[in-house]
């Protein structure tokens, strides 16, 4: 199928083009320019002067509207997929989390069946991989990990749950300072598999020799990481400090104040910035009790938390995210799109691909207006409206 985009402010990683259209042919971007010819076009999708984007890849989230991805169901996946779609994101991976072996193989073995049997079309995000978060982490940093199946890592463990997987694990996230984890680092990094550093308590010497061996990406900056100190800067100061990282970070208001998350787009520039919603399944939900990796957590005013007060993943979605960069912390808006959308892409291989509007690219895209509510998802030449543009006449 053979589409235009017209009239809309079309974002790339460099520039915002005013009054441009952006031509997808069989899924794919062929072309960015004013006044395209619309001959052999099958639709016209009529932006109306707002905001033409890159679809947000959400690389480490939990579950929403009452599903996780550790339930191993298809089902909770495609209402997962379905809620991801109505914030913008048209692509994300299912963070499998700490839990025993059986629990764990279970969900890689049913998320990379998803992955391979049910990614056609249809309203709704797509599934692009899976981010293994533990359980080779350190107790001291278990934030809201299971300590009871947290555990050192195992070369021949962690092979079996990536094969548990058909293959589509795409990041797995460690403690670089555990004994085991230099293996395990090694070890992945020949599979080419992106290796984050997170729920760590490595000091800043610890930390850089892990990314000397392989890391690239640090879970959720600043939270279950050692803090930084001015003689012991930590895992925080390596992974700041280190162009060679990406930085997570969750722009909730909650887990991270204004100066931090400021501190780390100085630190980082917007290239190795990936906003992030590590999001629970109590997302879109209303305050109450949920779980979380078999624990419960209580959720008041949006905050999810164990019962000790620990936080407990969030209740986030990244279009409130790269709201709050643009709104509340004057972030230029291209900056805070790549951040959501071509930043994660790279950080996890798939920015061939996906990420941004380029040719060649596919036609994943958002529409949205000035204040970032989201009007129109685009994935792979499907369109799909949350707000009739129409209806505004």
């Amino acid at each position: 199928m053979n589409i235009i985009v017209k009239n809309a402010r079309v974002v790339t990683p460099y520039e915002i083009l005013e009054d441009h259209a952006v031509l997808v042919r069989d899924g794919i971007i062929s072309d960015i320019r004013k006044d395209p010819p619309e001959e052999n076009i099958d639709a016209v999708v009529d932006a109306r002067g707002y905001y033409l984007g890159p679809g947000f890849i959400d690389i480490h989230n939990h579950g929403n509207s009452g599903k996780d991805f550790m339930d191993a169901s298809f089902d909770a996946y495609e209402t997962m997929a379905k809620f991801h779609l109505a914030h913008g994101v048209t692509g994300f991976l299912a963070t499998v989390m700490t839990g025993s072996f059986d629990e764990m193989e279970k969900a890689l073995s049913a998320a990379g069946r998803y992955i391979k049997e049910r990614q056609g079309g249809g309203k709704k995000a797509r599934m692009l991989g899976i981010y293994l978060e533990g359980p080779y982490f350190s107790p001291k940093k278990k934030g809201a990990q299971p300590p009871e199946h947290i555990r050192k890592p195992d070369v021949k463990e962690l092979k079996e749950l990536i094969e548990a997987s058909c293959g589509t694990v795409r990041v797995v996230s460690l403690a670089p300072e555990v004994e085991g984890a230099e293996d395990a680092i090694r070890y992945l990094k020949e599979k080419r598999i992106t290796i984050a550093m997170g729920h760590t308590d490595a000091t800043y010497e610890e930390a850089k020799r892990g990314i000397n061996l392989g890391i690239t990406l640090a879970t959720h900056t600043f939270n279950g990481m050692r803090g930084f100190e001015h003689r012991q800067p930590g895992a925080v100061g390596a992974c700041l400090v280190d162009d060679r990282v990406y930085c997570e970070i969750i722009c909730d208001g909650i887990h991270l104040s204004k100066a931090a998350v400021d501190l780390t787009i100085r630190a980082k520039g917007r290239e190795k910035v990936v906003l992030v919603s590590d999001a629970m399944m109590a997302t879109g939900l209303s305050d109450g009790e949920y779980t979380l990796g078999g624990q419960r957590v209580f959720v008041k005013d949006g905050r999810a938390a164990l019962a000790d007060g620990t936080i407990a993943g969030s209740t986030l979605t990244l279009d409130r995210a790269v709201r709050y960069l643009v709104k509340t912390l004057g972030v230029p808006l291209k900056d805070a799109l790549r951040m959501a959308s071509l930043n994660p892409a790279k950080a996890v291989g798939l920015s061939d691909r996906k990420g941004s509007i380029e040719q060649g690219k596919d036609a994943d895209m958002v529409i949205f207006d000035d204040n970032l509510d989201i009007k129109t998802v685009i994935v792979g030449g499907e369109v799909f409206n949350f707000t009739k543009l129409n209806a505004e006449n």
